[in-house]
């Protein structure tokens, strides 16, 4: 055990290792950043302020606008200041802080992405029944096993990774603090771990995943069969498609990172994806839900538009 030490810090990765790039990297990720802060901001308040979107779809789409503000801002506020810090270090407490966090929003996300679907299938399939299966105790039933769910399953992770014994080499793989790069690290045996990542993950992601193409698949079969009219399938999947493109960047760069044995080349690969998942996904889902959505579009144009309105007769009569 000589090569074991008391860790109080991990040392994070660069973006760049290009001195003169981090300037540009900087106001990239900056400008990423505060557009995933005003649009996933106006969904929330566009669905908290608007009546006519407190249906359970909206409820949902608050959510996740809410779950993106914060998965974002768990990594990227670090990065934006290591860009420029010459110790690009981070405490031992709060990288198994960050770790918990992004674990816990991350899985969060997709358990909601499954209930969306859910409501999706329940919207289409059963009209009727929607406003009672769908109603108000079991949206909020709903949500709070999702979350409740995904805080315990990443509090397993954050302890597990806190117990482990560290190296004397304390660089970190990557440029935050995630479970693979840590478990590189660990001189203590990490098979308990590793188990944890493979199975419980895999379990939690992709069952929420198969929920979620189980919904579509039975979607599009009821759709085909029980009306088979292509104008009543191309209505009902208009309402599903932001959804079913919001899925389809989550789940991709969320398989390829975590399905993967670790290894030096699929870190290298990991980086690269994890720009995608932490900043580029959370920008993209307020534009796919507003852009392909009227209800949103006109809600927006009602609330934002009316404030610009009395901010300008205010200038005015000023």
């Amino acid at each position: 055990m000589d090569n074991v030490t008391t860790v109080n810090e991990f040392l994070l990765l660069d973006l760049t290792s290009v001195q003169e790039q981090q300037p540009f990297f900087f106001v990239i990720f900056l400008i990423i950043y505060l557009i995933n802060l005003v649009g996933n901001g106006a969904i929330l308040v566009i669905v908290i302020l608007e009546s006519k979107l407190h249906s359970p779809m909206y409820y949902f789409l608050g959510n996740l606008a809410c779950l993106d503000i914060c998965y974002s801002s768990v990594t990227l506020p670090k990065v934006l200041i290591n860009l420029l810090s010459t110790h690009k270090a981070l405490s031992f407490l709060g990288c198994i802080t960050q770790l918990h966090f992004f674990h816990f929003l991350g899985s969060t996300e997709s358990i909601l992405l499954a209930i969306m679907a859910f409501d999706r299938f329940v919207a289409v399939c059963d009209p009727l029944h929607y406003t009672l299966t769908m109603n108000r105790q079991m949206c909020t039933l709903l949500a709070a096993v999702g979350w409740l769910t995904s805080f315990f399953y990443a509090l397993t992770h954050s302890v597990m990774t806190a117990r482990l014994n560290f190296c004397h080499f304390q660089k970190l793989n990557h440029f935050f603090c995630d479970v693979k790069p840590l478990l590189e690290l660990a001189c203590s045996n990490t098979l308990l771990n590793q188990w944890l990542l493979s199975v419980v993950t895999d379990s939690i992601s992709m069952g929420a995943f198969f929920l979620t193409l189980l919904s579509y698949i039975y979607i599009i079969g009821f759709l085909l069969f029980k009306n088979q009219s292509c104008r009543i399938l191309h209505k009902g999947l208009s309402t599903c498609a932001s959804h079913l493109m919001v899925v389809c960047l989550f789940y991709g760069p969320v398989g390829f990172t975590y399905i993967r044995p670790a290894s030096a080349t699929s870190m290298i690969q990991d980086r690269m994806v994890a720009i995608i998942y932490n900043a580029v996904t959370p920008v993209l889902n307020p534009l796919i839900y507003t852009l392909r959505n009227k209800e949103m579009m006109l809600a927006l144009k009602k609330i934002f538009g009316r404030k610009l309105f009395k901010d300008y007769q205010q200038c005015h009569w000023d």
